[in-house]
């Protein structure tokens, strides 16, 4: 009997530095890598050094490796079934490797088949979950048929430019968007927008994705000998696939692409796709992008551009956008105006990254869910999928329940909601929507007791006036932190009137004022100051937090 066949596998938690180190020295000493994954498995010897080691991500295996001195004992065998076996409990039936092909052989001994093939790469399934993903494609026998994949992140005009020119050669096209969700539009919008876009083409049919399209993104590298080579075999293998396995489910004989004048990347994947795809039958035909006008010069419509554009507050790309995808770009406005709210450091009394203010039941990370939580219900309040304040309740409780009670957005849902329901409305300004909605909701008790304080429902009433005119241009000429100090000194914060009264908000005020007025050289160190003193004071301006994030999205929106 082998004196390795006994050695217990055990788990080695990475979080903890003395197992990571180990683990890292372990690939390292076998020319691999340690990449991410969610648990790492080994059999260890007498004196625990490591024989034998594999990690697991999701359903992939990783970073498998066996020692030198321990290659003759038949340790890979009952480490891969260990971690295959810990995959299935975690609902895992289908579980892939990517690997070196040299280690195709212990794969195919427990039962791994191989699905596509790179000169340094391949990748293998122990189940039949590629098979039951072409099985559900929608098969069109004796047609021309045309693929087209793409990430759609989001879908712009140059992507229905694409399908319309691709449909128009072929008697039926194909549509499959990427899965992976590693884009920052969620693949459900970006399947969505997708479907949206394509509902008026007959001869074009949206499909699922799978996580059988292989980005750059989840590709593993731990066992390339030099990571220059990972795009290169990346592409390979996942035209490989395409071409051995998509293609023929779907009786596709062309894939459309468009041009890439400006992402080397992706010019680079498309010569490897002219390259390879031919061989196996598929014609690869590229169109050329569409194009805009813009300062005098021809620009290609991309997808970055809209992402770059809402990173800004110059709103200077919804030209961009066909009107099926207003919705989920509008939400996503919204959300990432609530993450440059939180990511706004240093934040007087309130959470940023780094500290929790006045707040001991709110951190960056529980702001963080509740923000994505909230992101489906602004797609439908942008969409005007039901009646506002119905919506807006809803929102509330998905709110409550990531968050587990604790009110992080509730009056930020209120103002970000109310404006992405006052947009798309042709021929209304968005302040005099914004106005026309509020008067139609009815003002609470807590609203009727403020008397001559100004509450967030009476701001929206006069369309948020002061923000239009004064929050947002300073935010465009100034940045974030002197438009905070600037709403703090004008703003009656109810936040500040409940926790303090009105003594609190006529210091927080006048302290503002001071900083906005004379602060500007060190106002970050100023800002701190001013922080301590509301943390001690148990004081936090979440009003003033709710109208910073509100400018941002109007000034990405205003246009």
């Amino acid at each position: 009997m082998d004196i390795y066949e006994e050695k217990q596998i055990q788990e080695l938690p990475l979080s903890v530095p003395l197992f990571r180190k180990k683990v890292e020295s372990f690939l390292k000493t076998n020319g691999l890598r340690l990449e991410k994954v969610n648990l790492y498995m080994a059999i260890q010897d007498a004196d625990e050094s490591i024989l034998a080691g594999g990690g697991l991500d999701g359903d992939t295996i990783k970073c498998i490796a066996v020692s030198e001195k321990a290659r003759s004992g038949g340790l890979a065998v009952p480490l891969i079934s260990r971690l295959i076996s810990v995959a299935a409990q975690q609902g895992h039936t289908n579980v892939k490797v990517f690997t070196k092909p040299e280690n195709t052989a212990i794969f195919e001994s427990l039962g791994f088949t191989v699905l596509g093939r790179a000169p340094k790469a391949v990748l293998m399934e122990n189940g039949r979950g590629l098979a039951a993903y072409l099985s559900g494609f929608p098969v069109k026998p004796g047609m021309t048929d045309g693929v087209i994949i793409m990430n759609a992140n989001p879908f712009t005009i140059g992507h229905k430019y694409l399908i319309e020119k691709a449909a128009g050669q072929v008697d039926h096209l194909f549509v499959i968007v990427v899965k992976e969700d590693v884009s920052r539009f969620p693949y459900a919008d970006r399947l969505a927008m997708t479907k949206a876009a394509c509902a008026g083409f007959s001869n074009v049919t949206v499909c699922e994705g799978s996580d059988y399209q292989i980005s750059a993104a989840t590709f593993p590298t731990y066992f390339l000998k030099e990571l220059s080579d990972a795009s290169e075999t990346q592409m390979r293998l996942d035209l490989d696939i395409f071409a051995r396995h998509i293609a023929p489910a779907l009786g596709a004989t062309v894939r459309f692409v468009g041009s890439e004048p400006q992402d080397a990347l992706t010019a680079r994947y498309n010569a490897i796709m002219k390259e390879v795809l031919p061989a196996a039958g598929v014609q690869v035909v590229e169109l050329p992008r569409l194009c805009y006008s813009e300062l005098g010069e021809e620009s290609p419509v991309s997808a970055s551009a809209v992402r770059k554009g809402l990173d800004g507050f110059d709103g200077g790309f919804w030209h961009l956008l066909p009107e099926t995808s207003l919705p989920y770009v509008l939400a996503e406005a919204a959300v990432t105006a609530l993450r440059q709210e939180l990511d706004t450091t240093p934040k007087p009394g309130l959470v940023d990254k780094e500290g929790n203010g006045a707040h001991r039941d709110m951190d960056y990370a529980l702001m963080i869910r509740s923000i994505e939580a909230l992101r489906p219900w602004f797609v439908r309040i942008a969409a005007h999928d039901g009646d506002l304040v119905s919506l807006g309740l809803e929102a509330e409780a998905a709110m409550l329940a990531a968050t587990h009670g604790v009110n992080t957005h509730k009056g930020a849902l209120f103002c970000l909601g109310l404006v992405l329901s006052a947009t798309g409305k042709e021929g209304i300004p968005v302040r005099a929507r914004i106005a026309e909605i509020a008067l139609g909701i009815p003002e609470t008790g807590r609203s009727k007791e403020r008397g001559s304080v100004k509450g967030a429902l009476a701001m929206a009433r006069e369309g948020y006036k002061e923000l239009f005119d004064k929050w947002l241009p300073e935010l465009r000429t100034n940045g974030p932190l002197p438009t905070l100090m600037l709403i703090m000194a004008s703003l009656d914060d109810t936040n500040i009137l409940h926790r303090g009264g009105s003594e609190a908000l006529a210091y927080v005020k006048a302290r503002a004022t001071d900083i906005y007025e004379n602060g500007r050289i060190g106002i970050e160190n100023e800002i701190i100051e001013f922080g301590r003193e509301l943390k001690d004071r148990n004081l936090s301006p979440g009003g003033a937090a709710d109208m910073l994030a509100l400018t941002m999205l109007a000034a990405k929106i205003e246009k």
